[in-house]
């Protein structure tokens, strides 16, 4: 990375983590513990949030740099929706 801050400074990758770590307790109970396929495509899916934050922020383009922000600000309003 040039000069940048890191993508784990960023508010959106922080709350991306949590929201993954939040999807992987949840589906360790209860009836989504035992629907395997459901289970395995929520926790590709919010692991997938945080990495391609990541890998954007890594990349280090103005092109990737432009999409990789653009992506940021959807997620972070996303996010500011979950209750």
């Amino acid at each position: 990375m040039s000069g940048n801050p890191s993508f784990t400074n960023l508010n959106v990758w922080q709350r991306a983590k949590d929201l993954a770590v939040y999807i992987y307790k949840v589906t360790d109970k209860g009836g989504l513990s035992k629907d395997y396929s459901l289970k395995d495509q929520l926790r590709r899916a919010s692991v997938s949030i945080a990495s391609n934050i990541a890998e954007g922020d890594e990349r280090g383009t103005n092109k990737d740099g432009l999409g990789s922000s653009i992506w940021r600000e959807v997620l972070q309003r996303r996010l500011e929706l979950r209750p």
